[in-house]
This record gives structure tokens, sequence and C-alpha cells, in this order.
């Protein structure tokens, strides 16, 4: 087989596995703009008259309410476990611990236990506290969870930092706060983007801590969406507007972020 023949037909193979992972979504944001009836017939239609039925429904319903709640859990989320995972992969990688492989296996293995084995516990303090239903309990609940993984890929990010601009920077006077402030972390800036739109990602659609830990008042998005779907029916077209007004901070966030999400997710690639 010739090379050009070759590269045609990968990128045919590619722009289809494209589209097959792409349609779901677009069939998602059309069913947003159709009619009750339309979206839930047998037959799908392609050609309709748009109304915005769904999205004002959703609306109505209060979905800006629990929008902000997701923007408050995940934002705060996001902070707590950045700000707790720098310096943990900086003992982790530049100026090691003792044990660094022990404590890695721990971090990761953290990640391993289903959320359904911990969350009565966790359940049973928060209401013993009076936490239950509380946004930013919420927040640092998610911070946690998502911390090992934040912890994880900020090490790799920070293994790529050549050992002689830090030691050159000690030998100049460089105490501790500014090797990490002023030296490393503009050097991993791109790395540091990358797991901090990873941990928002994961915070914004956490499903089950969401539905568990909340009744009302800091009930986030996704068990909202839920609610469309109960003993009536499927309520498509309403639930297809509201998860794809759902999906656009993080299309936005990730857009904003593009440039350093690559640059920060090939950092270790290559050495």
């Amino acid at each position: 087989m010739s090379a050009p023949l070759k590269n045609m037909l990968v990128n045919i193979l590619t722009w289809a596995l494209v589209l097959i992972f792409f349609f779901p979504v677009f069939w998602m944001f059309i069913n947003g703009f159709k009619p009750e009836s339309v979206a839930s017939s047998i037959n799908p239609k392609v050609l309709f008259t748009p109304v915005t039925d769904g999205y004002q429904l959703a609306m109505d319903r209060g979905m800006a309410g629990y929008l902000q709640n997701s923007l408050t859990a995940s934002v705060t989320a996001t902070i707590i476990s950045v700000v707790i995972a720098i310096p943990a992969a900086y003992a982790l990688s530049i100026r090691r611990v003792k044990a660094v492989e022990g404590a890695l296996s721990f971090f990761i293995s953290t990640r391993f236990m289903p959320l359904a084995a911990v969350v009565l516990p966790l359940f049973m303090i928060l209401k013993t506290v009076g936490l239950l239903d509380n946004i930013y309990m919420l927040a640092i609940v998610y911070g946690a969870v998502n911390l090992p993984v934040t912890v994880w890929m900020m090490r790799s990010f920070f293994l790529e930092v050549p050992y002689e601009i830090i030691e050159a920077a000690r030998v100049d006077g460089a105490g501790l706060y500014r090797e990490i402030v002023r030296i490393v972390l503009p050097l991993v800036l791109p790395g540091i983007a990358a797991a901090a739109l990873i941990s928002f990602i994961f915070a914004w659609n956490e499903y089950f801590l969401s539905l568990l830990l909340t009744s009302s008042a800091a009930r986030t998005t996704p068990p909202f969406l839920g609610s469309f779907v109960d003993g009536r029916g499927q309520f498509l077209a309403v639930l297809s507007a509201a998860a794809t007004i759902a999906a656009l901070p993080v299309i936005i966030a990730g857009w904003v972020a593009q440039k350093q999400l690559v640059r920060g997710l090939s950092m270790g690639a290559i050495k």
C-alpha cells in the first residue's frame, strides 16, 4: 500500500471516529430545540421548526441555581486540590520525601475504593456535625476525592523541571518559598492548568456524592438533570436543553485553556 493511500485511509478512519463520537452530542443539541412531541417520537426527525420551550422550562425549574451551586463547588474544589497538590507534588518529585513510592501508592489507592463504600460513614459524619446540604463542605469532599489524581499529574510535570535550574537558584540563595513560587511554578504552569481543568471537570460532572450529600440548598446540576426522567417518562427535549446548558461551562473552560491544556498534557511525553 502506497504512503498517500495509507494516509488517506487513516484520515478517513479518523474523521469517521470523530463523527461517531460527536454525533450523540450533536443530537442532544438539536433535540433541545425540538418540541417535546417531536423529540420523543419513535421516528427521529432532522427537519423541524426550532423552539426554545425546552430551555425555558429548564430555567423555570430553577436550573440557574443548580448551575451556581455546581460552579461554586467545582471552582472551590479545584482551588483546594491544586493548592494542596502543589507542595505535595513538589515533595514527591524535586525534594523527595522518604519512601516516595509508598506515598504515591497510598495516594492512588484511595481512588481504587468505590465511593459507595465511603459515602455512608461520610454521610453520618456530616449529619452529626450539621454540614449536610452545604455547598462548601461538598466542595471540600470533591477536592479530597480529586486530590490523588491532581498530585499524580502535577508530579509528572514537576519531574520535567531541569534540576540544574533549581541548583542554580539554591546557589544564588533562593529559599524554599522563592524556589517554588519564582522558579518552579512558572515552568510547570501549563501542567498546573491541565491538572486544574481535569479537577474542575471531575467536580462539575460528579453525580453520586451530590445526590446523597445534598437535598435542595446545595444540590448541583447532575442530579438536577436526572430529575427529568421519572415515572411519567423521559422528557427528552427539556433534558437535552438542560444538558446542553450544563455542558457549556466545561466547553468554555476547555476552549479558554486549550493552549495550556495541550502543553500541559504533552509534558512528560518525551524526555
